[in-house]
């Protein structure tokens, strides 16, 4: 049996990673938040991993606040491209793998079409140089590791974009969105499913990006989710990026091409509709 470290594990992607591994009881779970062990002390990473013999170490921790990274660079710096680094040497001594959650601010956003895995990166923004950072250490230090790179995360758990257009939604009677950032969200679920597949399957060394079909707005999001949701009374109007300037610069485009994760682990992802009416329908039961 495979002992695999989870770490993050009171993030979105890691509430998910804990709902379906309850679906694998072929693996013994290890699920740390900084609680039980803080990636930051490299001595704490190594006696953690070597004293439960962990096999593979799925990272899902990471410094998310995007703006406030701009003026925060050091700990940025320390969650995404140090800490990273340290969890692959120590599961790479052992001959274990990695699996390493990446995203979209490793592109500039100035494309056009579907970035694909090679494409040049050119990161303007602290989250993604060391988010990138962070990628070549784990490669460096691991060589039998999948990075998957994914983008506009949502989910039930804690505080995330659908969650708070659908608050706004009902409080407030007009709301402005930006309509000229293209991307496609991530449904959480359906990430932590691709990356039960990695797991499964086994990992294939390489970079992968995820999220689900489609391409949209925030604005066109937005209007969905109120859609679904069954919220009339609020209008949304259209934003450009200037009328809405935040210290971090956002990518206008950044939809991910998913060719290679498909081709490689044999998965169907759902089109960003389907399951963003999941993800609301499992709030209203709550």
């Amino acid at each position: 049996m495979k002992n695999i470290l989870i770490t993050g594990c009171n993030g979105q992607l890691g509430n998910e990673m804990q709902l379906q591994a309850k679906a694998h009881p072929e693996f013994n779970f290890f699920f740390t938040d900084v609680k039980e062990l803080d990636i930051t002390d490299e001595q704490a990473v190594t006696n953690f991993i070597h004293d439960n013999v962990i096999d593979c170490v799925v990272n899902c921790a990471a410094y998310t606040a995007v703006d406030k990274a701009e003026a925060d660079e050091a700990r940025a710096d320390m969650l995404n491209h140090v800490a990273p680094g340290f969890l692959a040497r120590a599961v790479g001594r052992q001959g274990g793998c990695m699996v390493h959650v990446s995203t979209d601010y490793v592109f500039d956003g100035t494309a056009h079409i579907p970035y694909r895995e090679d494409a040049a990166t050119c990161p303007d923004t602290v989250y993604g140089r060391t988010k990138l950072a962070g990628e070549k250490a784990v490669m460096e230090e691991c060589p039998r590791t999948a990075i998957v790179r994914t983008a506009w995360l949502y989910s039930t758990f804690g505080n995330n974009f659908v969650k708070t257009m659908l608050r706004l939604g009902r409080e407030k009677e007009q709301l402005g969105v930006i309509f000229d950032q293209i991307g496609t969200p991530t449904y959480a679920r359906d990430l932590a499913t691709a990356i039960f597949a990695i797991l499964t399957q086994g990992v294939v060394p390489g970079i992968y990006h995820f999220s689900n079909e489609g391409a949209i707005s925030w604005y066109d999001f937005t209007k969905a989710i109120h859609r679904i949701a069954g919220i009339s009374t609020c209008r949304v109007r259209p934003l450009h990026t200037e009328e809405y300037p935040t210290p971090a610069a956002r990518p206008h485009y950044s939809v991910l091409d998913k060719t290679k994760i498909k081709e490689t682990y044999h998965i169907e992802i759902p089109y960003w509709e389907e399951s963003l009416a999941d993800c609301i329908r499992l709030l209203e039961q709550a």
